[in-house]
């Protein structure tokens, strides 16, 4: 089973996730703060890590940052700061997903099988010399391309870098343009079934989507709401 490295230096979640993940079959390194996770992580790399921001001698986005000149390790960020600046930064330098304090157990282990699936795609995906596995998964709709392999999202030719929730959110939009899916809906298709998360969390992640979109192109308007309904994707 796979290795995961994780960095925090709260001893409590390092506990309860590390129990979590192993009772998955994961194999687990800890570390309580960025100097010592850095040098550990390239003396004994891991198959993914999961991060915390906030740490003593090196922050996660330190980490990250200085991880990135050697590495292409999958990395999933944890914070307990409300800041999507932080989450677009992280991003930006190559983190696969972000998770906010709290969080559930069994979301975090989701999301970390998750990210393992999407690193296997894109090395089998390299392996075939950059092709993806079939080309029948791209999915085009208008000005919109996701490749779920690769896990990329393009909009009018221009990487859009999601987090994997909002990937699936999307995807599963977009799969049916003009139909309606209720946050229910969505939530099923983002998360697993024994995952709890409330309304708001689907309008926080399309709130998110929206502003990322808009970076690209202003006069995004392709997510619609119907209000006490739901979302539906309105092709281009």
């Amino acid at each position: 089973m796979p290795t995961i490295a994780l960095v925090d230096d709260d001893q409590n979640i390092l506990t309860s996730v590390s129990i979590a993940l192993e009772a998955e079959g994961f194999h687990i390194q800890t570390y309580t703060d960025g100097a010592s996770a850095l040098a550990g992580l390239q003396a004994s790399p891991p198959d993914m890590a999961v991060f915390d921001i906030k740490m003593p001698r090196m922050d996660g986005l330190e980490l990250l940052r200085r991880l990135r000149q050697k590495s292409e390790l999958p990395v999933i960020f944890l914070t307990s700061k409300d800041d999507e600046i932080d989450e677009l930064f992280g991003l930006k330098m190559g983190a696969d997903d972000y998770i906010a304090k709290p969080f559930s157990q069994r979301l975090l282990v989701e999301r970390v099988k998750a990210v393992l699936r999407r690193t296997a795609a894109r090395a089998e995906s390299a392996a075939n010399g950059g092709e993806p596995r079939s080309t029948a998964q791209i999915m085009e709709r208008g000005k919109l391309v996701m490749d779920p392999d690769r896990h990329a999202c393009a909009w009018e030719g221009q990487e859009v870098t999601l987090t994997v929730t909002e990937f699936l959110i999307l995807q599963a939009l977009a799969q049916r343009p003009g139909y309606v899916k209720s946050r229910d809906q969505l939530m099923d298709a983002a998360y697993d079934d024994q995952v709890y998360v409330d309304d708001r969390t689907i309008d926080s992640h399309i709130k998110r989507l929206r502003k990322k979109f808009k970076q690209s192109d202003d006069s995004f308007e392709s997510i619609e709401t119907l209000y006490g309904v739901g979302y539906r994707f309105k092709e281009a």
